[in-house]
């Protein structure tokens, strides 16, 4: 089980992505998506910024605690739509709020609408309510039929996440740098070494070719030629 590339996009959508601290809607400091010190690492102190790479690998971590958490409770046959949204109210609620909940408790009873319908119970602060519509939403809407939105209020939904490029490899040398390495798939193949120019005893230029060299050439041109000696 995990988060699928449009859960992610809409839960970062709805948590917002901001690299310096600050205070939530009901006062917790905050960074990056949604990180909050009760997540675990790093503890959000009111000076703390993060740069893009270091926020995204924070995000990375904390969401995939939240997608084993939800696999620990969702049953097997959860749609991919849905799961994304119990990991987005999972995120957004606490594990220790999530394990209690009403929406979990319908769920193990085999009660899917009744689930969707506990959602709903999450509307405090009311700020939150738009949100809790759109999980509501997601919970119940295959992607197929509609992509989800961030908050309930919004005019669209978010836009379908594009497929990352994979890159291509690269090889290190020394201390020049990165070089590029052939793309995945790539017919090219390496250029052949050129001979080393300075092999065996160095010669002067211009100097006589070593002895028996002449004679050995006539004899093979003769032998081509097909002409006698």
């Amino acid at each position: 089980m995990d988060l699928s590339a449009i859960g992610s996009a809409v839960l970062v959508a709805r948590e917002g992505r901001r690299l310096e601290a600050y205070r939530d809607a009901v006062g917790i400091w905050t960074i990056g998506v949604g990180h909050t010190s009760a997540a675990g690492p790093p503890a959000v102190t009111p000076t703390l910024r993060l740069t893009a790479e270091e926020c995204d690998a924070v995000f990375a971590r904390d969401v995939s605690r939240f997608v084993r958490i939800v696999g620990a409770v969702a049953p097997l046959d959860l749609p991919e739509h849905a799961v994304d949204a119990l990991v987005s109210l999972c995120f957004n609620i606490g594990e220790g709020a999530f394990r209690r909940s009403t929406v979990v408790r319908r769920l193990k009873a085999g009660d899917r609408d009744g689930a969707a319908e506990a959602f709903l119970m999450w509307n405090r602060p009311a700020s939150l309510i738009p949100r809790r519509r759109a999980e509501y939403d997601q919970f119940r809407t295959p992607y197929a039929l509609s992509l989800p939105r961030a908050r309930s209020t919004d005019p669209t939904p978010i836009p379908r996440p594009a497929a990352t490029p994979r890159s291509p490899s690269v090889r290190i040398e020394g201390p020049a740098g990165i070089v590029p390495g052939p793309t995945a798939g790539s017919d090219r193949r390496p250029l052949p070494r050129a001979p080393s120019l300075r092999t065996g005893s160095p010669q002067r230029i211009g100097a006589p070719a070593p002895a028996g060299t002449w004679a050995r050439l006539k004899a093979s041109l003769q032998a081509l030629l097909g002409l006698g000696a």
